[in-house]
């Protein structure tokens, strides 16, 4: 049904544009004529309509010339990109027309890109930030995101680690969320992205080539947001990539960018001396008799100096119709771990012809990546800081040179032979060279949009957007016979890894919208009003292989070849836009999405919103006042919803059929068994009501200019696993719409230019946000005995968390036993706080001691340029986010270093702070105050202008990333995501030097 829906949409909209495109009426005279810019260039492409005969028209063409039939009395009309409309009289005009038309440099700079379609910056009503590309982050970048950090404010980043192309958590406005999916909406070039990413991909937007973007708007409030209804609630990117724009001149421009990856700090663990005075006071002989002689560095071992570049070519202009766009790229980015690397081939062409006298615009996109990616182990980290550094790297022993050489705890079978030794750490450089990850990641994301004027009725469009994004993965794992990481004791053949893996994903889309625009002068309002329909599919195919040995021998071999989850989503949406005397603004948005993921009761959501601006800059008392340049009060109320991170049949009663290793005998016959699943067959959307109350502001032509945004945000019917009653369903607990979360914050955002002389330019950019998220409901009733959710899972003990979501608190609170010190300010050792002086240490004597997110983060970054030369920088701080430094509770205690299994591993040096004998992972002393201020980087760029005869322009620039870390936290990153450190890749400092030429 739904791709028959999709057929007769398409079909009436093809039919549409046959009919009414040769409409044009054959009139008494031609007029012709030349349009030139201020500088008596011609101007090509330029759209002249008649306004007195609804489709009539023409373009200049490469002389700047045109021709049109037009009446005695007509009017026409000269619009152009970038330059600001003409109108000229026929019957007062002398023949043949000479048309100057000026730049329009504000007009270019306050466009902006919303939910199907564009507006200006004046006439926004909801909380929308823009960032361009001579704004964005400077450096050697991967990922999209990386362009905007510390860059708006509301929205946080936070780095996934320093691996290449490694994904970043992105929030906007704090999560809405505890079991679906937090990340927002991306929309690149009108084509929505599936949240998440296919195996083998780095992060989701690692397909995307940074150098191809133009602009990045971050919608933030509901009445910007809504528009996109049921997946909105986290808040939509839309990418804008670069494209050529009418009348403009061939232009090649190449550019190269080398840099150096450096690591620059490491945790700190004990010496090789330093565990042989451990062992050596322990008074246990099998210790003291098995550390060696060295002071081997792992760490150091792991990490090395790694070599980056980023190249790219594009190649953009103009026929009289045909703007176009060509690029490629390519990245190569070693990780500063090991046998880490990413290389990405990309390809990017945009054309946007303009036809029919300019009244109809066709974009077509057509973007194209491979990403191969070898990964590195990275429990080799782990490893590395936990390795006995009293012994060698590599070893001359001749009993491990079948292993590599590689040094490593020692076994021995039952027949004599050395094997690695059960449960020991494996030597972590051996887990880098002899573990082969690899994946390849092709991506192909096209769509073609038509945009018609139709001729019938001035100001009415017909926009239809068709769009399929295609990925697939292919991905192998291979260990050789002779590792000690697959290492069995068998015949030939059974040692080692060799598995394969692949899946594809398609997202197919289907948009189609009609937008009327009209000014009605004589009650001085403006109309714009929307309506469209949509159609999007999702389908993912995940091919099962069994598993290999290195030898060949396969196991594990799966029941079904393929799986093929997929849901589907339609919906119907509309806007109104009116204004009225140009200074009341008002916006009305609904959205009524239809999901395959709930069952028909719940299918369909309705989310509308509701938004007013006054520009107060408008009105008389302040249009005169020149110190003022603008005054916009906001005031947006709105409804979005939330599907993403929810499974696709969670509605439906259904089996999941079991694997190999849980087969049943009947008779002589091993079968798999089906069990079935817990289901919720009235699940149902998350939705968050969002109000935000802004004002806008400029000051001395706009040389101080900002916005303050105040907003709430509640989520009901928020995604909660509860118990529930013995027999009540196929398991006792339960994935529920029961709980309700809610944010509120402050968002500051200051633009400054101290500076603007001939000579000297300096900007100041600050944004600053306070945010405060609280659980309200997570059950059905009020229960005073219920603790909470607990979340967090760490690694060490069996089933520890440290985290918990409450009533009350915010979510991923740490939950942790209040640590007892003795007069000198040392932790005692096992003892903690009896908060409930019950005379029993237990779960209700653990409290609740800040979490992962941040109270306020801000965002600085400043240029200044002298003539041709400018230096820029960027920082960011954040303030009350908390980490859990799972490193230290884990290692820093002599049990970790004195192993109880009967080897030696080392330690931390927190050991000397705490004398810990045994780990106490649940006490408040390994949580810790993680603020911090964080310089991003700092860029040098010279600018030499035309040389070679002014042939060519030449920009050269130098940058460093990540300058330096400011905080009381001790560990590798004060910033980490889920808040708890344990394995974290460390973000290296990076140093690189650009060139770029035009020509």
């Amino acid at each position: 049904m739904n791709h028959s829906i999709s057929k007769r949409w398409l079909g009436l909209v093809w039919a549409m544009l046959l009919l009414v495109a040769p409409s044009a009426t054959a009139l008494a005279q031609t007029v012709n004529g030349v349009v030139k810019d201020t500088k008596g260039e011609t101007l090509i492409g330029v759209t002249v309509q008649n306004l007195d005969q609804p489709g009539v028209g023409a373009l200049t063409n490469l002389d700047g010339a045109f021709t049109v039939k037009a009446n005695p009395t007509d009017r026409l009309q000269f619009s152009y990109v970038g330059y600001k409309t003409v109108e000229v009289a026929l019957s007062t005009a002398t023949l043949p027309l000479q048309i100057t038309m000026t730049e329009d440099v504000e007009m270019l700079e306050q466009v902006v890109v919303i939910g199907y379609g564009t507006a200006q910056k004046k006439d926004l009503t909801g909380s929308i930030t823009t960032i361009t590309d001579n704004n964005f982050k400077k450096g050697l970048i991967s990922t999209p995101d990386q362009l905007i950090s510390g860059k708006v404010a509301g929205v946080q980043i936070v780095s996934g680690g320093g691996s290449p192309g490694a994904g970043s958590k992105i929030r906007i406005r704090g999560g809405a969320s505890l079991n679906a999916s937090n990340d927002p909406l991306v929309v690149i070039d009108g084509v929505p992205l599936e949240g998440g990413t296919v195996p083998g991909a780095p992060s989701a937007l690692s397909s995307i080539n940074p150098n191809d973007i133009e602009s990045m708007n971050v919608l933030k409030d509901a009445s910007a947001t809504a528009i996109y209804g049921s997946r909105a609630s986290n808040g939509v990117i839309i990418i804008t990539t670069k494209k050529g724009k009418l009348g403009q001149a061939l232009k090649v421009q190449a550019s190269t960018r080398f840099s150096v990856s450096t690591p620059i700090k490491f945790v700190d663990v004990l010496t090789g001396d330093q565990v042989r005075e451990i062992a050596k006071a322990s008074g246990e002989q099998r210790f003291i008799d098995m550390v060696g002689a060295e002071n081997t560095d792992w760490q150091k071992a792991i990490y090395q100096n790694a070599i980056g570049t980023d190249n790219n070519v594009s190649i953009s202009g103009s026929t009289s119709w045909l703007p176009y766009r060509l690029s490629v790229g390519y990245y190569n980015e070693n990780g500063i771990l090991r046998t880490d690397n990413m290389q990405r081939m990309s390809g990017d062409l945009s054309l946007t012809p303009r036809l029919l006298n300019g009244d109809l615009a066709i974009d077509f996109n057509l973007k194209g990546t491979q990403t191969r990616n070898r990964y590195a182990d990275r429990g080799a980290i782990g490893t590395a800081v936990g390795m006995d550094p009293t012994h060698p790297i590599m070893s001359e022993d001749p009993l491990l040179a079948p292993f590599g050489g590689y040094w490593f705890l020692t076994g021995t079978s039952k027949d004599g032979q050395i094997i690695p030794k059960s449960l020991a750490p494996k030597n972590p450089l051996a887990m880098l060279n002899d573990k082969e990850d690899r994946a390849t990641v092709n991506r192909l994301i096209t769509n073609i949009k038509f945009d018609y004027q139709l001729p019938f009725l001035r100001g009415l469009r017909a926009n239809l957007n068709l769009a399929y994004d295609y990925a697939s993965s292919n991905g192998s794992v291979y260990i050789p016979t002779h590792s000690m990481l697959e290492y069995t004791n068998q015949e030939i053949g059974k040692g080692g890894l060799d598995n394969i893996s692949k899946q594809e994903k398609t997202n197919k889309l289907l948009d189609f919208y009609l937008n009327y625009r009209t000014d009605v002068e004589s009650i001085k309002s403006t109309f714009d009003v929307m309506a469209g329909y949509s159609y999007q599919d999702w389908l993912t195919k995940v091919y099962n292989y069994p598993n290999k040995t290195a030898g060949g021998i396969e196991y594990n071999k799966p029941v079904f070849d393929t799986d093929l989850p997929r849901n589907t989503l339609l919906s119907f949406y509309g806007r109104l836009n009116y204004a009225l005397m140009g200074r009341y603004l008002f916006t009305a948005t609904v959205r009524t999405d239809g999901s395959s993921r709930f069952a028909k009761e719940n299918r369909w959501g309705v989310f509308p919103s509701f938004a007013f601006a006054w520009r107060v800059k408008d009105e008389s008392f302040l249009k005169d006042v020149d110190a003022v340049s603008e005054l916009k009060l906001r005031l947006g109320y709105g409804v979005t919803g939330q599907q993403d991170g929810i499974a696709n049949y969670s509605y439906l009663a259904s089996y999941a059929l079991s694997g190999n290793q849980s087969q049943m005998l009947l008779g002589d016959e091993w079968l798999n068994m089906y069990k079935p699943l817990a289901y919720d067959a009235n699940i149902k959307w998350e939705q968050t009501a969002t109000s935000n109350i802004g004002v806008d502001f400029g000051f001395v032509n706009n040389r101080l200019s900002g916005s303050v945004d105040v907003y709430k945000k509640y989520t009901k019917d928020l995604l909660n696993t509860i118990d529930i009653p013995a027999g009540a369903n196929f398991s006792n607990r339960l994935l529920t719409n029961i709980g309700e979360i809610e944010n509120n914050g402050v968002e500051v955002t200051l633009n400054v230019v101290p500076v603007e002389t001939e000579d000297w330019y300096w900007t100041v950019g600050f944004n600053a946000t306070y945010n405060k998220t609280v659980i309200k409901k997570l059950n059905l009733t009020y229960d005073p005995t219920y603790l909470g959710v607990a979340t967090g899972r760490i690694d060490g003990g069996t089933d520890n968390n440290v985290q918990i979501h409450t009533e009350g608190y915010a979510p991923n609170s740490f939950f942790v036993f209040k640590q007892v010190y003795d007069k000198d300010g040392k932790p005692v050792e096992g003892l903690y706080a009896d908060l409930n002086e019950d005379g029993v240490i237990d779960n209700n004597d653990k409290y609740r001691l800040g979490n992962p997110e941040p109270k306020v983060f801000m965002g600085l970054s400043t240029s200044v340029s002298y003539k041709n030369l400018t230096l820029s920088t960027a920082l960011r701080s954040s303030i009350g986010n908390y980490v859990y430094d799972n490193v230290s509770s884990t290692r820093g205690q002599e049990a970790a270093i004195l192993n109880t299994l009967g080897w030696i591993q080392n330690g931390t040096t927190d050991y000397y702070n705490t004398g810990f004998k045994a780990p106490r992972y649940l006490s408040d002393y390994y949580v810790k105050d993680a603020s911090f201020v964080k310089m991003d980087n700092i860029t040098l760029n010279y600018d030499f202008g035309k040389v070679l005869g002014d042939k060519v322009a030449l920009n050269v620039g130098a940058t460093v990333q990540n300058v330096f870390t400011i905080s009381k936290y001790k560990g590798i990153d004060p910033e980490i995501g889920n808040g708890i450190d344990f394995q974290f890749y460390p973000v290296p400092r990076t140093y690189s030097v650009s060139l770029g030429l035009t020509f």
